[in-house]
């Protein structure tokens, strides 16, 4: 068999461990912080056993990492190329799957309405001191890292912060981020700053491909880039 061929081959190992949505949504998860079988198991609704099996073949194929912590086993991503990948696949998705963009625009009806920044907007507006960055998502996965600057108010603290928020001078541009496109934390958080007559915008992308991009971020209040 040809080098070549052996190429080939490996990447469709590593494109059948991606083949499966339950393995996708455990790489969403992992995105945002490393986590224990026993979180993941939570968070996606499976078995701890039928968790871990699929945990196993990500690792088989480079896509997460397992480290020890005291007694836990905690996963992680194998590297900030596994946001890419994913994200790709979005992409091409989005592009040429009528039934993805079918699922999107009834999935956000309203995303239009909110009038969402992309990467480049959010750090030609971050040159101006007059915006506030909001990461919606979990205090966990905020501690873990997070765009620099950001405050966190996830969306159980929403309406307890409000006056908080309401309080800012009326030039302030808000700008929420959470785990991703397909995120709706963001979207339900601006539609509470919009109605409460705050100037306040989505981020297109998440804190993922944020990072994965090479962007500063920082984590319990050290720069990690």
């Amino acid at each position: 068999m040809s080098v070549k061929k052996q190429l080939f081959e490996q990447l469709a190992k590593m494109a059948q461990a991606i083949a499966s949505p339950q393995r996708l949504e455990l790489l969403d998860y992992l995105a945002q912080a490393e986590r224990s079988v026993d979180e993941l198991s939570e968070l996606s609704g499976m078995s701890v056993a039928n968790t871990s099996k699929h945990l196993q073949v990500l690792k088989q194929n480079a896509l997460v990492q397992m480290r020890k912590s005291g007694n836990q086993r905690l996963y992680l991503l194998a590297g900030d190329e596994v946001v890419t990948l994913i994200s790709s696949l979005r992409n091409s998705a989005e592009a040429h799957i009528v039934e993805v963009d079918t699922l999107i625009n009834s999935y956000f009806m309203e995303k239009d309405q909110l009038e969402a920044i992309n990467t480049d907007q959010l750090l030609e507006l971050s040159q101006n001191d007059e915006i506030v960055l909001l990461d919606v998502r979990p205090e966990k996965e905020y501690q873990q890292g997070h765009i620099p600057s950001a405050m966190n108010i996830p969306p159980d603290d929403l309406s307890r912060r409000l006056t908080e928020l309401e309080s800012l001078d009326d030039k302030t541009i808000i700008v929420a981020y959470c785990r991703g496109p397909y995120c709706l934390y963001a979207h339900d958080a601006v539609r509470v700053l919009q109605a409460k007559g705050l100037n306040a915008h989505r981020l297109e992308e998440g804190f993922p491909e944020w990072k994965a991009a090479g962007l500063p971020v920082q984590s319990n209040k050290v720069l990690l880039n």
